[in-house]
């Protein structure tokens, strides 16, 4: 199947207003979309179906799902032969300041730092939401540029005529399950990319990913066995770069994958610490509602086929093909939804006692510049 072929397949699937999904996974050259047949609205009750699911922010609403069963699959390799079919002009990153915007940030994250010195809060993570008008409101051309952009990212866009229309490109795993074999992160601190990743960490941003890190640990501890955690590492995401540990582990014979769903999400990457008094803070203050931003989606109990060395001796036969259920969850991050010709970009910041107001806004608006690249 050609790129263009493929395309087309998004682009009458959206005409006749049918759900679908189009992603593709980090640093992979693989682009796969789900077709849905009808437009009924399915949801996942507790994550053992198979499909694809967008979950919310706030984990006492529904997870959609778009279901393998009634559902086609197809999927296409960008090689570099076929790369040229997503070249598109890019946006630089003109950033015109909104000063209501930023007077509203500034004053909730003064707030915020008020509250996490006289309360039981440790860090919140808060957000804002901006709306651009958009020139040209075709998203499936957004999504190409999000995929020439963003080859490290997890890059989708996701449709449902009864939810919405979002696309992004996020840096953070929520889980990966294989097996028994389970993988995460935690991701934190923020800072731009200046051409490299030798790059100087404070202590807000130490101080803020460890948080995360041991948030992570203590949630897997009673799912998870051979929990191993790798040295933090510098990772770029685009244009910005981020703290990142991984962490990987043995989910135990009767972990299930909504036990450990509960556990972690939402994260203190993106809600905060203790997490309850945390997302009370968001839901009072924030003013706007999240929906899915900050929730996350994924690949839900899909069957992979993996092949395996038998015997290294037998050249023809050495190899053997192995069935495993797969699940590979993101956190909604970079993202973007599309209402009416008006693109909403959302973007967001863990605070902590040694924030800065001022160095929180900007780091809103590098994390803009993500999404305005592609617009």
């Amino acid at each position: 199947m050609t790129s263009e072929v493929f395309f087309d397949y998004l682009e009458k699937q959206y005409s006749d207003k049918l759900p679908f999904v189009a992603y593709k996974k980090p640093n992979q050259s693989k682009v796969k979309v789900i077709l849905q047949s009808d437009d009924l609205l399915h949801c996942s009750n507790d994550f053992s179906e198979s499909g694809f699911v967008f979950a919310p922010f706030d984990d006492t609403e529904d997870a959609i799902l778009i279901p393998t069963n009634s559902s086609k699959a197809l999927e296409i390799e960008i090689s570099e032969a076929s790369r040229s079919y997503l070249d598109c002009e890019l946006n630089s990153n003109n950033e015109v300041t909104n000063l209501v915007a930023s007077t509203k940030h500034l004053d909730l994250v003064k707030k915020a730092i008020t509250a996490i010195s006289s309360t039981i809060l440790k860090k919140v993570v808060l957000s804002r939401r901006e709306a651009i008008t958009l020139k040209n409101d075709n998203p499936i051309n957004i999504f190409k540029k999000l995929l020439q952009s963003y080859a490290s990212a997890f890059v989708y866009i996701w449709y449902h005529p009864k939810v919405g229309l979002w696309l992004g490109a996020t840096p953070e795993t929520l889980l990966g399950i294989v097996g028994n074999n389970l993988s995460t992160m935690a991701l934190a601190g923020t800072q731009s990319y200046k051409g490299t990743t030798e790059v100087v960490w404070g202590d807000k941003e130490k101080e803020e990913q460890q948080m995360v890190t041991d948030f992570v640990i203590e949630s897997l501890q009673s799912s998870v066995k051979d929990i191993h955690v790798v040295p933090v590492e510098t990772a770029k995401a685009g244009n910005l770069l981020h703290l990142k540990t991984k962490i990987t582990g043995r989910m135990h014979s009767q972990s299930t994958l909504l036990g450990l769903v509960k556990s972690l999400h939402p994260t203190p990457a993106i809600c905060g610490l203790p997490r309850e008094a945390a997302k009370q803070f968001i839901i009072e203050n924030e003013g706007y509602k999240r929906g899915y931003y900050t929730g996350f989606l994924g690949e839900l109990n899909v069957k992979e086929t993996t092949s395996r060395n038998r015997n290294r001796r037998n050249v023809e036969n050495n190899a053997y093909n192995s069935v495993k259920s797969v699940t590979n969850l993101f956190v909604n991050l970079r993202c973007m939804q599309i209402i009416e010709g008006e693109a909403y970009i959302y973007v967001g910041g863990g605070i902590t006692k040694d924030s800065i107001p001022d160095s929180e806004w900007e780091e809103t608006i590098n994390k803009a510049n993500t999404m305005k690249k592609v617009l």
